[in-house]
């Protein structure tokens, strides 16, 4: 039998994680009155700050303890952004990189406007072109691949057997090409098509579940582009950004534009961003490198490479919660909304460790432990995360859109706990 989900006390959890717990992380001292800004009341029985007021508290708190350079909260109830957050800074004065230590660069101040790179958080972005495709009829999650795509297999094949379902749910088989780092490839869909083409399964599609970092971006990308007859990031701005107000937010760096995205920081003390033999095992400090050049940033990369501001992603996650309108606008039929949010894989890990892997079509799916979404967060939200930098979710219950951006890469467990942490505090606060 599964946890009783409903019988979970966030709040009760997130009084233990504590402010000395996201404070310990950074390495430094706890504030005597740390803990008071996430507790109930104070010691002598007083009442705290609450609601909108606290949410903010926390947000600067971790920019005050250098947790990060710069970050924007947003959150959406219904159609109403609720919480617009932004402080710190993305970038230096003179364009140099960011320092990691404890003192705050002079630089350029973070406002709501700013563009963070967010990393996987661009895969529900691209998912969300597919799911307009199926909408208007031009496909079906079932499809095959090669019925919009002949040279992605061989005809009879055990690859040709791919579904776009597969793909979206991260159960295609497919989950490394031989473009993942070729960056130089990265704004050529011919040889990114080409690569997809070249790849071989790991195993049976739709048996086993492997998170797909980069291939799931250059599937979905080429699959919109043999539909549509358009770069996925063209489609992407005409078909979903444009509809949404998300006039910000780019799928890659739009070369013929003057656009300043928030320039990364890695952050020790850990050595590494996810397990070794993930993405070559990256360190905060190889992918700040990597993810601050221009022509990676320019790279139509739909997995990886999708900069804008956190309250347009918010917005995002607000028309799905809403079953596919916001303010009036509406971006999907309700029914196609209720397929892609829905739970399609729920694997336990491997041998009791690790975590579950739950998907919907193109987002993450809650009530897995550990999880950045919350402790433990409601089965029925659905999200995504980005390279220990961002957080994104929807709490359909809740009525609740949240969308966490910064500029500084953490180790897994370290980016964990803030976005939590502010998440639970969301909650609590505004659910």
């Amino acid at each position: 039998m599964g946890p009783d989900y409903a019988a979970v006390r966030r709040r009760a959890v997130l009084s233990s994680f504590g402010a000395g717990a996201l404070l310990a992380v950074a390495g430094r001292p706890v504030a005597a009155n740390a803990s008071a800004q996430t507790a109930d009341e104070t010691a002598d029985g007083e009442s705290v700050v609450r609601g909108r007021e606290r949410i903010e508290r926390l947000f600067e708190s971790q920019l005050e303890q250098g947790l990060h350079h710069g970050a924007q909260l947003a959150v959406y109830q219904g159609d109403e952004l609720v919480v617009d957050l932004a402080g710190g800074i993305t970038a230096a004065d003179d364009g140099g990189e960011l320092p990691t230590d404890e003192t705050d660069p002079d630089g350029v101040e973070t406002d709501s406007d700013a563009r963070f790179l967010l990393f996987s958080n661009t895969k529900p972005l691209a998912a969300a072109c597919v799911h307009v495709l199926a909408d208007e009829g031009e496909l079906e999650f079932d499809d095959p691949i090669v019925d919009h795509w002949p040279e992605f297999a061989d005809e009879g094949s055990e690859k040709a057997e791919v579904t776009v379902r597969h793909v979206l749910a991260h159960q295609s088989g497919l989950p490394e090409t031989p473009v993942d780092q070729a960056y130089d490839d990265w704004t050529d869909p011919d040889a990114l098509a080409a690569g997809v083409e070249a790849a071989e399964l790991r195993f049976s599609p739709g048996e086993e579940t492997a998170y797909q970092f980069y291939s799931f971006g250059w599937i979905v990308g080429e699959l919109v582009r043999q539909v549509s007859g358009e770069r996925i990031d063209e489609f992407a701005r005409e078909n979903v950004f444009e509809p949404l107000g998300m006039d910000r937010t780019h799928i890659g760096r739009p070369e013929d534009a003057d656009i300043d995205v928030a320039t990364l920081a890695g952050f020790e003390p850990y050595d590494r961003v996810g397990e070794p033999g993930l993405m070559a095992g990256y360190t905060t400090e190889e992918a700040a490198e990597t993810y601050n050049r221009e022509e990676v940033q320019a790279g139509i990369n739909p997995a990886w490479t999708g900069i804008g501001p956190a309250r347009e992603l918010a917005r995002l996650y607000a028309c799905y919660r809403n079953g596919g309108e916001i303010d009036g606008t509406r971006l999907l039929g309700e029914e196609t909304v209720e397929e892609t949010i829905a739970l399609h894989v729920d694997d336990p890990p491997e041998d009791g460790v690790g975590t579950a892997d739950r998907y919907s079509l193109g987002f993450q799916r809650g009530g897995a432990l550990p999880d950045r979404r919350g402790v433990v967060t409601p089965p029925e939200t659905f999200g995504h995360g980005g390279l220990g930098s961002s957080q994104s979710w929807a709490d359909p219950d809740a009525g609740l859109a949240f969308a966490f951006v910064t500029n500084g890469i953490r180790d897994g467990y370290e980016h964990d706990v803030r976005t939590a942490m502010l998440s639970e505090t969301v909650r609590s606060e505004l659910g």
